[in-house]
């Protein structure tokens, strides 16, 4: 196999396509920080950065979890368990995209540098929670949170209470969905002594939670509208969001998990996707 053919497999096995998840949130807190567009080369960097960010945390994440991959219906075809490749390229494409993520941060200015290595550390921690806490789903919240602000940082080199609360609904839409498609992996996770809310609590009072993680990131992005000033766009954009979430339990039942993966993939891409360009559209042209 050529170094381009295994870089291929790793490219489909962490599901490049996933980044709809987190960059937009980057890019809005981008526009929020710059006050409307920001800087094109500041733009790139931050992309950059995300690209090098995400695919280290996936390549960790598909290392440390190999074993674990290999005895679960749904994950035992990802590339390590099925010895598609080795987890030395893995180990390699983890080292290459951990400095990616560095020398982006270098480019964009000296605290988002600075911040690279704590950024690196948090989204790598989260794929060790499962072994011990069952709100390990928060953790991925928080992990992902890092995108928003650390774009936020990367425009005006600071952390601000604006990027924060942005961070903050982030942590709770991710949670609450990642508590949804980790009802399908109960049965593993109590075989493997790994946790989660489903496992701990049950399918049912799961779901419930993951509603109520919905709610607070829509009032979290409601108060995040008062502090910033925004216009009837990006109150467009939160209702947008509600009843896309809305729609999404609407389709996941204790008794009935077939849409989960739509649920997960599908609807939360078009909440992402649709949310950055009403709060694009009302920084530009509000």
């Amino acid at each position: 196999m050529t170094p381009f053919e295994k870089l291929a497999v790793i490219f489909q096995d962490i599901k490049i396509q996933h980044t709809v998840f987190a960059l937009p949130f980057a890019v809005i807190s981008a526009f929020l920080a710059a006050g409307g567009l920001p800087p094109w080369d500041k733009l790139f960097w931050i992309v950059v950065a995300m690209f090098g960010g995400r695919s280290a945390a996936m390549a960790f994440n598909r290392i440390v979890d190999a074993r674990y991959d290999a005895t679960n219906p749904r994950t035992r075809d990802r590339a390590l368990p099925a010895q598609r490749i080795s987890a030395g390229p893995y180990a390699v494409f983890l080292v290459a995209s951990s400095l990616l993520l560095v020398w982006a941060s270098y480019m964009l200015n000296p605290l988002a540098f600075y911040l690279s290595p704590v950024a690196l550390a948090i989204v790598f921690f989260y794929s060790l929670t499962k072994r011990f806490t069952p709100y390990s789903h928060l953790f991925l919240g928080f992990a992902i949170a890092v995108a928003p602000v650390g774009a936020w940082v990367a425009i005006r080199e600071e952390i601000s209470l604006v990027s924060l609360v942005l961070g903050a609904a982030v942590v709770f839409w991710l949670a609450g969905f990642d508590v949804i498609y980790s009802c399908l992996d109960v049965e593993h996770d109590a075989q493997n002594r790994l946790h989660s809310i489903p496992r701990r609590f049950g399918l049912k009072t799961a779901l419930w939670l993951a509603a109520a993680a919905h709610v607070a990131m829509v009032v979290i992005l409601l108060s995040l509208g008062w502090l910033t000033d925004l216009g009837p766009l990006y109150l467009f954009g939160v209702t947008c969001v509600a009843g896309m979430l809305g729609y999404e339990h609407s389709l996941v039942h204790p008794g009935d998990l077939s849409k989960v993966n739509f649920a997960f993939f599908n609807v939360n891409g078009a909440i992402s996707l649709v949310f950055m360009t009403l709060v694009i559209a009302d920084c530009v042209w509000i």
